[in-house]
């Protein structure tokens, strides 16, 4: 019996273009094997620059009802956003909490991004987004922003709000695209499918602000084959940058219940450092690679084990693209 479509592709141009310096980047004069995300901030800004989560108090529309309840099968956002375990203080207090933390490690930063992290961080009206946006941007050590939202929450007058910011500063804004397969994104509960992604994208495009999608390896019934699919749907509609991680699994979940079930398999190290450096090969050497694994705290983590270690995550990635001798872009497509 065939197998249907996954979905249907409709065109979307470029949200980048490509330039120039595409087949002799500086990444990779400076030796390395994908656009790291530390080595594209200091292209842009000439000095190291960090994140600092911020907590605004957002919900998501599949939290609320709105269009799902219950929220996506493996989330509990107090598990991968610094800023929701902690109490919350003003958008300021959180950005003098953070640096503090995070001078500890990197005595030499100065420089900063207003990062709002956990649940839908367009997920409101504008009139309450602005003061918001306009807080954090007021801190003498903030250089500009990131904003994680989802695709089905940036209605046009959002979208024209967050043109408005990306004149004035430096502003990512993060799509959980995660998967463009619909079964996938139907059984992690996300209440929208790979459309939304797109008509997002196309709305985005345009207007000043680096686009940046989430994607998971690993995800329940997806074939390496469909991983890569992503990968070369990334290529083809050309996001600015984005975000990798595994499957992890974090209490209280439901997807908890179904690992502790054995109703999912979580995937093994090897084959996710496989699939890393598979799937960067097929995009352009232009996308900037924010992030390569995902871990959560100890406190909540289920498994897999392995990614409680991250620099070993990253070593064993690099050693991969070194044995094949192999680099990002590399199998692109143009």
């Amino acid at each position: 019996m065939a197998t249907p479509p996954l979905y249907a592709m409709p065109l979307v141009p470029s949200t980048k273009p490509l330039t120039s310096s595409t087949l002799d980047p500086a990444w990779r004069t400076a030796g390395l094997r994908f656009y790291a995300y530390n080595f594209a901030l200091r292209e842009r800004f000439g000095c190291r620059v960090q994140k600092v989560s911020l907590d605004a108090g957002f919900t998501c529309p599949n939290v609320d009802g709105t269009v799902a309840k219950g929220g996506c099968t493996f989330c509990d956002n107090r598990s991968f956003s610094p800023s929701r375990r902690l109490p919350r203080a003003g958008i300021l207090g959180q950005i003098d909490q953070s640096i503090t933390r995070l001078r500890l490690r990197y005595k030499n930063c100065n420089h900063y991004l207003a990062y709002f992290q956990p649940a839908t961080n367009t997920y409101a009206p504008v009139d309450v987004l602005r003061p918001l946006y306009e807080e954090a941007l007021s801190h003498s050590q903030v250089i500009g922003m990131a904003i994680g939202t989802r695709s089905d929450c940036v209605p046009d007058e959002v979208l024209d709000l967050l043109e408005e910011f990306a004149a004035r500063t430096y502003l990512s804004v993060e799509y959980g695209m995660q998967t463009i397969h619909n079964r996938s994104l139907d059984w992690m509960n996300r209440g929208h499918h790979h459309d939304s992604f797109l008509a997002a994208l196309e709305r985005s495009r345009g207007r000043g602000f680096e686009i940046c999608a989430h994607a998971i390896l690993g995800l329940p019934g997806e074939s390496p084959d469909d991983m890569l699919a992503t990968a070369r749907e990334l290529a083809r509609v050309h996001v600015g940058a984005v975000k990798l991680h595994n499957l992890y699994c974090v209490k209280n979940t439901k997807l908890a219940e179904q690992v502790e079930a054995g109703e999912v398999e979580l995937i093994g190290r090897d084959d996710y450092v496989r699939t890393v450096v598979d799937f960067l090969e097929l995009l352009p050497p232009t996308m900037v690679v924010e992030r390569i694994s995902g871990d959560a705290p100890p406190d909540y983590f289920v498994g897999p084990s392995w990614c409680l270690d991250k620099p070993a995550v990253k070593t064993a990635i690099e050693a991969e693209f070194q044995h094949r001798d192999t680099w990002q872009g590399k199998k692109w497509v143009q």
